[in-house]
């Protein structure tokens, strides 16, 4: 797959997390820029990318923008990535870098994160009357994980503002994940915890994320690939 304009693309995922294991997939999410002139005509351009082999997700730098104010925990990763993750950094997208606590707000992140947790938590339950083949209890034991990561870093950027990818022990998450797999009930307590600790926590950060400093780059990116036509008068 090949998309011009990208501005911002680095590894997510497991691997970024260090939860990987032999046989994981390397994810790659990625932002790029559509030619400023395609968002004036009839047909817009396409706003994602989705490739496999490798498994990559490029989206238009406004669905983006868009989907991490909305506080999309797998759009946010994007601008927290660990330095040595990031395989594509343009002038721009360190400046996107730079701006990326203007996407926040409090209810945003708390919605979405605990969210998202919530959805994992239901595909758990949801398992827990399926067949308990190793197939099954690898997703189950992945989600577990993923629950588990989500409320931690949820509950992290809600507190001090700041996200962190590679979790402290992913040993525990590893644990965790087992657990669950025996028994999707011991997801249950962890998910209310968090919900509680949010609920505890005071936050640090807005009530609305700077949607002036959003639009304002984003401008910027527009400029940026606009192609001036020369007078021909």
């Amino acid at each position: 797959m090949t998309v011009p304009n990208v501005l911002l693309s680095g590894i997510v995922g497991s691997t970024a997390y260090g939860l990987a294991h032999e046989g994981s997939d390397v994810d790659r999410l990625g932002m790029f820029a559509a030619p400023t002139e395609s968002l004036h005509g009839l047909h817009g351009p396409k706003e994602s990318h989705v490739s496999t082999a490798p498994d990559r997700t490029l989206h238009e730098a406004a669905k983006w923008c868009r989907l991490a104010l909305g506080g999309n925990p797998t759009a946010m990763e994007l601008a927290w990535l660990p330095p040595e993750l990031y395989e594509v950094r343009t002038p721009l997208g360190d400046e996107l870098i730079g701006l990326r606590t203007s996407f926040l707000s409090a209810k945003r992140v708390r919605d979405a994160y605990l969210g998202y947790a919530t959805q994992q938590f239901r595909r758990l339950e949801s398992r827990a009357d399926r067949s308990s083949s190793a197939e099954t209890r690898d997703r189950t034991s992945k989600h577990a994980r993923h629950l588990k990561r989500l409320c931690h870093q949820g509950l992290e950027l809600y507190a001090t503002g700041h996200l962190t990818i590679r979790v402290e022990n992913p040993e525990e998450y590893r644990e965790f994940g087992e657990r669950v797999a025996a028994d999707a009930s011991v997801a249950r307590p962890l998910l209310t915890y968090y919900e509680t600790a949010f609920d505890e926590t005071r936050t640090v950060l807005p009530d609305r994320p700077d949607e002036a400093a959003v639009e304002a780059w984003l401008h910027r990116v527009r400029d940026h690939f606009y192609a001036r036509l020369s007078s021909t008068g």
